[in-house]
């Protein structure tokens, strides 16, 4: 089964809550960073507008942590129909170069504050996206480590007689030896208990 775009591209953008939070804390002016929130005159006397940026550093935000939800509610929305038999399972640690490396960009003087900088950015990241997504790779998100899945390497028998094959499984929680439901998305086994 392939994934759906929208699925994929919410499962991405997902995945980059920690780089929305990093530019948001570095949008904030420098002038904020020693002045109280708030002074000795009361509640009516705090400043909440501590952003250069405030539109986009929101707004990154809030679609990355809407792009999470739907991830879950994505994730939990695929049907395990298929029987399979684990013969055996092993945790495979996930690959992070492809999660990383934006983090790396967003230290090296990203700011919503260059819009040059922020373009090229932009278009290396729907390059990432495509990348990701016409590989298979998508469903390697570590974030979805945060969220309880675990990517396994396992020995299966998915149900034709004699056929043992060595699949990617992605699962919430642990993966142990005996019958599982899966589903195949994208050369990955999505699994859950039947």
């Amino acid at each position: 089964m392939q994934l759906q775009f929208w699925s994929a591209l919410f499962i991405f953008l997902g995945s980059y809550v920690p780089l929305a939070l990093i530019l948001m804390v570095q949008d904030i002016s420098a002038k904020h960073w020693g002045a109280d929130l708030c002074g000795w005159k009361g509640q009516w006397d705090c400043q909440f507008q501590i952003f250069s940026h405030p539109w986009l550093a929101w707004a990154s935000v809030v679609v990355t942590l809407v792009a999470l939800a739907l991830t879950t509610v994505a994730l939990r929305s695929v049907r395990l129909v298929h029987r399979v038999h684990v013969q055996e399972a092993k945790a495979i640690p996930n690959d992070l170069i492809n999660y990383v490396l934006p983090y790396v960009v967003s230290f090296m003087g990203l700011s919503y504050g260059d819009p040059q900088k922020l373009g090229g950015f932009l278009v290396f990241w729907v390059g990432l996206f495509f990348i990701t997504y016409r590989s298979g790779q998508i469903l390697m998100n570590p974030l979805l480590i945060v969220l309880g899945w675990k990517l396994y390497e396992a020995k299966v028998a998915p149900g034709q007689a004699g056929a043992i094959r060595m699949v990617r499984v992605l699962k919430r929680g642990a993966l142990v030896p005996g019958i599982q439901v899966a589903e195949e998305v994208q050369d990955v086994y999505l699994m859950g208990e039947p």
